[in-house]
């Protein structure tokens, strides 16, 4: 249903995988830790039937070819993904600090707005593409309107430049979709964001997916959980549609 395209990002040349009509409202898809490939594609194919233009960018551009960097085996068997994970997954994800995730959502957002209309800009992103949606709600007030973080984490922390204080500065409507004694977002954490949520009197659902492990929306992987991916995707969705009437 789409193609890859190369987008000039801040530190060379990304894959982005581009789904939907040109011209149809905007949505900028942040990956997982896992990286961009046919899970993701589908998943913006999804989307995008919504009647949006999907753009998912290969965040680890600079380690790396979408291909280079995917999982050369099934993560849905047995110990798969905790292998994958073993294998420097995390040294990329802790390197893509703001420094580098900032200046790459400017040229992702000016990518996705070549194609897309002129109105508000949705964005969704699943663990660590959570904190990545919300910085790029913060540092793009009024261009974006509605955020998801499914599965987010570190989402909240002690640093001066966390995630969570980004929702001040914007002018988005917020879902969340916690999974269940996620490690990477405690009930704490999940407070915490409340509190922010509502200081900043911004729109949103906050809310913990009962049973439901961390990747749980990855049909690719041995975390996937069918009820709750799909309770995503009925949020997602009406979150969007909210987006296009405000």
């Amino acid at each position: 249903m789409g193609q890859t395209i190369q987008v000039e990002a801040a530190d060379g040349t990304a894959e982005a995988y581009l789904t939907g009509r040109d011209g149809d409202p905007g949505v900028l898809f942040y990956i997982d830790a896992i990286g961009l490939r046919p899970q993701i594609e589908e998943m913006a194919d999804r989307i995008a039937s919504w009647g949006y233009v999907v753009l998912a960018p290969n965040l680890f551009y600079r380690d790396g070819t979408a291909p280079e960097l995917a999982p050369q085996g099934d993560l849905r068997e047995d110990g798969a993904r905790e292998a994958f994970f073993a294998g420097g997954v995390m040294d990329r994800v802790q390197g893509y600090t703001p420094d580098r995730s900032l200046p790459d959502a400017d040229a992702w957002m000016r990518t996705l707005l070549e194609h897309s209309d002129d109105g508000p800009v949705g964005t969704t992103g699943y663990c660590m593409g959570a904190r990545l949606a919300v910085r790029t709600a913060g540092a793009f007030p009024g261009t974006v309107g509605a955020v998801g973080g499914f599965h987010g984490g570190g989402l909240v922390t002690d640093a001066p430049d966390s995630p969570h204080l980004a929702i001040g500065d914007s002018t988005a409507e917020y879902v969340f979709g916690h999974a269940d004694q996620d490690r990477s977002m405690p009930l704490e954490a999940v407070a915490t964001l409340e509190e922010t949520l509502q200081a900043a009197d911004r729109p949103h659902r906050n809310e913990i997916y009962q049973g439901a492990a961390h990747g749980y929306s990855m049909a690719d992987t041995s975390m996937y959980d069918e009820a709750a991916t799909e309770r995503h995707f009925r949020e997602l969705e009406a979150l969007l549609a909210r987006c296009r009437r405000a």
